[in-house]
């Protein structure tokens, strides 16, 4: 049975992301790298047969509210998928979803969760990750401290060995209910909705 690498993304409300999009391909045409949509890694990448990793998603969507996340600084990292990045506050509410979807795909961590949104994909210097960081910092000062809303899970195709990002593509998405609606039970079912893109 044929399997691909799997992801799960948070993604930011619409404002959010066009403003972090900015930055990015500021970063992106002065550092290099891929193009990609700004999002908080969930899940990270677990390789399923396609039908499996779509139930998976849509089991773990349900019950998940659209949560807050909170900026602590734009930072650098050590590897090509976290070269600078906006790094979050890990409050119960972003671990706990987080760890609600890990569950539900069999996810185990090989270190603790670290809710991130990378701002630009490359292989730098140090130096030159340093030069990044600051130009993110120069391009957006309010972008460190940002706060802003998680209103959508989305899962993608992510082959981490494709460093171009040609093969990665979004599978499916799911709005999640407002933290603050009330609702009956047969209300809150219809209030989830699932967009299938592709498998």
């Amino acid at each position: 049975m044929a399997t691909h690498v799997y992801s799960v993304w948070g993604l930011p409300q619409e404002d959010v992301r066009t403003r972090a999009k900015k930055v990015m391909d500021t970063l992106r045409l002065e550092f290099g790298g891929p193009e990609f949509d700004p999002h908080v890694t969930v899940v990270g990448a677990i390789r399923l047969p396609p039908a499996d990793a779509l139930d998976k998603f849509k089991s773990a969507c349900k019950g998940v509210k659209a949560y807050t996340a909170h900026g602590k600084g734009i930072s650098t990292g050590t590897f090509f998928y976290q070269c600078v990045f906006l790094l979050l506050e890990p409050t119960p509410e972003v671990v706990v979803t987080s760890d609600h979807c890990c569950g539900h795909f069999g996810y185990n961590r090989t270190s603790s969760y670290m809710p991130h949104m990378s701002l630009l994909y490359a292989d730098l210097t140090e130096e030159e990750k340093k030069k990044a960081c600051e130009r993110a910092i120069a391009l957006d000062e309010g972008l460190g401290n940002l706060s802003f809303t998680i209103n959508r899970l989305a899962l993608y195709k992510t082959d981490t060995e494709d460093r171009t990002l040609k093969s990665w593509e979004k599978v499916a998405e799911c709005d999640l209910e407002a933290p603050w609606t009330l609702m009956s039970a047969s209300a809150a079912s219809n209030k989830t909705f699932f967009y299938v893109v592709g498998c």
